[in-house]
């Protein structure tokens, strides 16, 4: 299924979030010049006019230090890669901060160790609204959260992101669940998968249901989608590569 927004055109199936290895720099100076022309005056300053797009291009930059780090021969050459990133941001200084917070986007993740958005998205403090569970389920706390970030900070994006090798997901498919709690938690994984599934299909389908959950169980997210105020997109992230795909 494809949509278009903003003049870009988006294939849910295999659309690439960021253009890969090529363009980083040339993007990057203009990040560099934006950020400096002038000092932030509110929590607001810092929002981009198109946060999907924004997400895009922040795990391009991710994604090709990611890659470059992968090649390298040692820890200190591993880190010399990823300090490339946040260079040039629009950070906001505390005194701007302490006013409260205005993120252009909320992402639903898992708690894996692995994925931090804030590294995926190359996004500074203060740009990301982050709910974090083992497995991104669409959990009460969750949807309360969303509602939050909806009804009082105004997020006009929310993406729900899966990753490769998800354990949680892994352990919903072997119907491994040692205690009651992750019984628990894994209950919602289980009715969204299919036995027939792969893993990297069941990862899919489990986020993309926790997406519809974030809809079908909120009336104010809901409100919001439908009336133009805020977008819900899933992602893949795949670890290996560092590149997240919208589902």
């Amino acid at each position: 299924m494809s949509r278009r927004r903003n003049g870009l055109l988006l294939d849910r199936r295999s659309f690439l979030l960021g253009a890969g290895l090529s363009g980083i720099g040339l993007w990057g100076a203009g990040r560099t010049t934006a950020a400096q022309a002038a000092a932030p005056a509110s929590p607001r300053s810092c929002r981009p006019t198109n946060p999907l797009q924004a997400l895009r291009d922040g795990n391009a930059r991710f994604a090709a230090a990611w890659q470059q780090a992968d090649e390298a021969r040692s820890a200190d050459a591993r880190a010399q890669r990823m300090a490339a990133l946040w260079s040039g941001h629009c950070f906001l200084p505390a005194s701007v901060l302490t006013q409260g917070q205005a993120p252009w986007a909320c992402v639903l993740t898992c708690a894996d160790s692995r994925v931090a958005p804030e590294w995926i998205f190359d996004a500074a403090p203060a740009d990301l609204f982050v709910i974090r569970s083992a497995g991104n389920t669409a959990f009460a706390a969750a949807i309360a959260s969303v509602e939050f970030s909806v009804l009082e900070l105004a997020t006009p994006l929310v993406m729900v992101m899966g990753h490769s090798g998800c354990g949680a997901v892994t352990a919903a498919r072997s119907g491994d669940a040692p205690t009651p709690l992750l019984t628990e938690l894994l209950t919602p994984i289980r009715a969204a998968i299919s036995p027939d599934q792969n893993l990297e299909a069941a990862i899919k389908a489990n986020a993309r249901e926790a997406a519809q959950q974030l809809i079908s169980r909120s009336n104010v997210i809901e409100a919001a989608v439908n009336n133009g105020n805020l977008e819900i997109v899933v992602g893949y992230f795949d670890i290996g590569s560092g590149t997240v795909t919208l589902v």
